[in-house]
């Protein structure tokens, strides 16, 4: 009998011991399976040569809250204004790589790696900004943003840098003539580059953080950039003068890498298109409103502002006229029409 109860007690002393290792090793799978859920937050970083301040990187920043929003968390972005992870080029060769996620790059940098997109840099092509938003959120700009994917690169839209003005610290500019022999900042555009030649002056293509302290040290004499990009990056401390010559109406791309796009599901994919239309309204309008405010900022800080008549803003048109017979014939003169019968 004693030996009979021996063996319940046993047998009911080993059941609690498999229960409470039960216990443990669920805890044990329940920690582990925490764990792997929060590591596959997919981290999206994302890019820019522009101010914190700018409008871009406002944009970018409500992109981000909206994303990680709509994915619970399933996608973090990082946000990474003022060249922290090097200038244009860098990021879209990034991009390429798969070591960056996202980025906003202009159409001139971007045309060195597709060269149709150098289209939408001819000089005086837009008469303002809502002629070009038909331009390039219609069918030439959806071919354009197409063709990236040959780079490793998807290109989602189209948002606004503005349109580029002439800055100098040598003397006001009011003609072609007065250009001659001024050293200008261009981007590494082979466009903008023709363009300044046409022109008379001496374009020097140089990376956009290198700009200030060329300005500062008289490497160059000028450079050319929307109103906002000449307030926020102070060019106004080493700059005297400033022509509103409109030569160019720069966009700039909001773009994804590839190999980061392809890894995305389908929600995933809708959540970030969705994300970054919104961001692309909200950015334009932000923009012009930065634009008129800091056009003000500019003259209170001393800058003499140079508005060109009718006629002497046809001096400059007339100037670049190869560039459109040059390009037509490089680009394809089916596409170079298109365009400028979309941009009427």
């Amino acid at each position: 009998m004693k030996r009979a109860i021996s063996k319940i007690i046993f047998l009911f002393c080993f059941v609690l011991m498999l229960a409470a290792c039960s216990e443990g090793n669920s805890e044990v799978l329940e920690t582990s399976t925490n764990k792997t859920n929060s590591s596959e937050a997919k981290v999206m970083k994302f890019a820019s040569i522009n101010t914190s301040d700018r409008s871009i990187t406002l944009a970018m920043k409500k992109f981000a809250e909206q994303v990680e929003k709509e994915t619970n968390g399933g996608i973090k972005v990082e946000v990474f204004p003022d060249s922290q992870l090097g200038g244009e080029r860098d990021n879209f060769e990034g991009l390429q790589l798969g070591s960056l996620q996202a980025s906003i790059i202009s159409t001139a940098v971007t045309s060195t790696f597709s060269p149709n997109m150098s289209i939408l840099d001819l000089p005086f092509l837009f008469k303002d900004n809502d002629t070009a938003y038909k331009v390039l959120d219609g069918e030439i700009g959806d071919t354009l943003l197409a063709e990236l994917s040959n780079q490793g690169v998807i290109g989602m839209n189209f948002w606004e840098n503005g349109y580029r003005h002439l800055t100098n610290s040598v003397k006001e500019i009011k003609s072609p003539e007065d250009l001659k022999g001024l050293k200008i900042r261009t981007m590494e555009s082979p466009i903008h580059l023709d363009m300044w030649k046409e022109l008379g002056a001496i374009p020097t293509p140089m990376a956009f953080p290198e700009l200030f302290p060329a300005l500062q040290q008289g490497i160059v004499d000028g450079q050319e950039n929307p109103y906002v990009v000449t307030a926020t990056n102070r060019f106004y401390e080493v700059q005297d003068h400033l022509t509103v010559t409109q030569h160019v109406y720069a966009a700039n791309i909001f773009m994804i890498s590839k190999k980061f796009w392809d890894t995305l599901s389908e929600e995933e994919k809708d959540i970030i298109t969705k994300a970054g239309e919104e961001a692309k309204v909200y950015q334009r309008e932000v923009e012009q409103q930065q634009a008129n405010d800091l056009l003000e900022l500019l003259k209170e800080k001393g800058m003499e502002i140079t508005e060109l008549s009718v006629e002497e803003k046809q001096k400059f048109t007339e100037k670049v006229q190869p560039i459109y017979e040059k390009y037509s014939k490089e680009i394809g003169e089916d596409l170079v029409g298109k365009l400028l019968e979309a941009a009427k």
